[in-house]
């Protein structure tokens, strides 16, 4: 009975900690986001966007990396109709959020062996209520029209003659003014941001050494646990990486607000495609019309065809023979990854165990990637919604990737490294037996 009581007392003064802890938690992760995506976009240049628009373009861009649904729409004048389109993960702004929020979820359940499952979900659900009001904030302020001057649209006075060919031809058309902006949506926003939260927390709890976990699934925590740990090194590593190699850049070829831009904005999208076409893997697409995205000069070569392009390790080195490294300095990764799983799994675990393991790991990573880095970008103009009205106006860049055969290789690749990472780890001491439940 004293046992019961004490339990109580115990959950009773639990519960306002935790609503503390999920508030803490949550405000941090947004902060960091909203802070990492003004940062980036003013480096970009938007803190001079007209009508105030830079807080919402900023909410924006929030939104949309948690997968958050921004949709573009324009409206060029009584017969002409602008069509935009735009799909991509900001992913430096997404894993700025990430990090912090997943440290918040876990840090009141550290040195704990065991967690029941009812007080996971709570600490969840305190942090989804939360979250969900955030979503919801940053959807109504993720809106904003912007004015353009018909003129700015048929090139007229730009000084470089492209009003001189299709833009005179529909100038009449146009009206006074055209108008373009962008809108989220708050309920698909809410939905995809609260199954961002999720799959943060889920990951957090597979990653993390010392998380409870409820006593049912302690036992998967040796195959699971190292792997997703190994994985998840291997994703920071390589961003670190690409911190590093920014900022030579930036100090050897100046640009310094471009490169902090990409830095703060895409940096991780730049250098997890890099790790697959380390890989070996391929990649597909194009870049048309006058803008682009912030790549590197030789992966927008590649791209800046007519019809759709390949992107691998051959396509760029035809480019520039010193992207061949990107092959040794991920192989390098990978196999620091399959050493750092070895030596996190229990001693008894076989070379070819290691192997499979991190093939399953490795290729659930490349899925990932492939499906948060793939970019789609449109913009066009269009008379009574057929065609494209060309003379510059219209653009389009895409970059998916070859999917099913990047899963295939990086199966492969996790088999090698894997196996080669177990024997190396064999001559490092380590425990026998199961995993202590304290390093869980």
């Amino acid at each position: 009975m004293n046992v019961r009581a004490s339990n109580d007392r115990n959950s009773a003064t639990r519960a306002p900690h935790g609503w503390r802890d999920a508030l803490v938690a949550v405000l941090a992760g947004t902060l960091a986001m909203l802070v990492t995506a003004a940062l980036g976009l003013w480096a970009a240049g938007a803190a001079g966007l007209p009508g105030g628009a830079f807080p919402r373009v900023v909410a924006a861009v929030v939104v949309m990396a948690v997968g958050g649904s921004v949709a573009l729409a324009g409206d060029a004048g009584s017969l002409v109709g602008a069509q935009a389109g735009l799909s991509v993960l900001p992913l430096s702004v997404t894993l700025a959020g990430a990090l912090p929020i997943a440290y918040g979820f876990l840090r009141p359940l550290r040195h704990r062996a065991v967690a029941g499952g009812r007080e996971l979900a709570g600490w969840a659900g305190r942090g989804a209520a939360l979250w969900a009001v955030v979503l919801i904030v940053l959807s109504l302020l993720a809106r904003h029209t912007f004015t353009l001057p018909a003129e700015s649209l048929t090139g007229d006075g730009s000084g470089d003659g492209t009003g001189d060919g299709a833009g005179d031809a529909f100038g009449d058309v146009l009206g006074d003014s055209a108008r373009v902006g962008f809108r989220a949506d708050i309920l698909l926003t809410v939905v995809i941001g609260l199954v961002w939260l999720a799959g943060v927390l889920v990951l957090a709890l597979l990653v993390s050494r010392r998380a409870p976990l409820p006593a049912r699934l302690v036992r998967f925590q040796e195959t699971v646990r190292p792997a997703a740990s190994a994985m998840v090194a291997l994703l920071l590593a390589s961003v670190a990486l690409g911190v590093v190699a920014g900022l030579v850049v930036m100090v050897v070829r100046g640009h310094p607000a471009q490169t902090l831009a990409v830095i703060l904005l895409g940096l991780p999208n730049l250098v997890w495609l890099a790790l697959t076409l380390g890989l070996g893997a391929s990649w597909e697409g194009k870049v048309q019309g006058p803008f682009g995205l912030p790549m590197p000069q030789v992966l927008d070569s590649v791209l800046r065809t007519p019809d759709l392009s390949a992107v691998n390790l051959r396509t760029l080195a035809a480019q520039d023979g010193r992207m061949w490294w990107l092959l040794v300095v991920t192989a390098l990764l990978v196999l620091g990854a399959a050493f750092l799983m070895a030596v996190r799994s229990p001693a008894r675990m076989r070379p070819w165990q290691h192997a499979l393991h991190l093939a399953v790991a490795l290729t659930l990573t490349v899925l990932l990637i492939g499906l948060t880095a793939a970019v789609s970008a449109r913009y066009g103009l269009s008379l009574l919604g057929i065609g494209d009205l060309g003379g510059g106006l219209g653009g389009e860049v895409s970059l998916r990737p070859r999917l099913w055969t990047a899963l295939g290789i990086a199966f492969l690749w996790g088999l090698a490294a894997g196996f080669l990472g177990g024997l190396a780890a064999a001559r490092v001491h380590r425990r026998h037996g199961e995993v202590p439940l304290d390093e869980t």
